[in-house]
């Protein structure tokens, strides 16, 4: 039974990635990326209970918190240009 999910979520990666290379927009590779570390934490999950070892769950909890925060700084960054920017203000062009 585990064996079929992490065959299913492998194909659902394989997806991901090829909608992460043919993206159009930079926010749809974005949506793409998360998207494939979310099917990673999936295959870490079923993995750890594939071999009998859930704490798996723990590297996955902390993937999804990286994951979470990457995605956040990815779009401060598109949206103002820099890291650093204090937010409140606009943005300049």
């Amino acid at each position: 039974m585990f064996f079929v999910a992490a065959v299913a979520v492998l194909i659902a990666l394989a997806l991901a990635v090829a909608r992460a290379l043919a993206g159009p927009t930079v926010f749809d590779r974005l949506v793409a990326a998360n998207s494939i570390g979310n099917g990673a934490i999936l295959l870490l999950a079923v993995f750890g209970f594939m071999t009998g070892r859930p704490e798996f769950l723990d590297l996955g909890i902390l993937y999804a918190l990286l994951n979470i925060v990457g995605t956040l700084a990815v779009l401060k960054y598109f949206r103002f240009g820099d890291l650093g920017h204090r937010g409140g203000e606009e943005p300049t062009p």
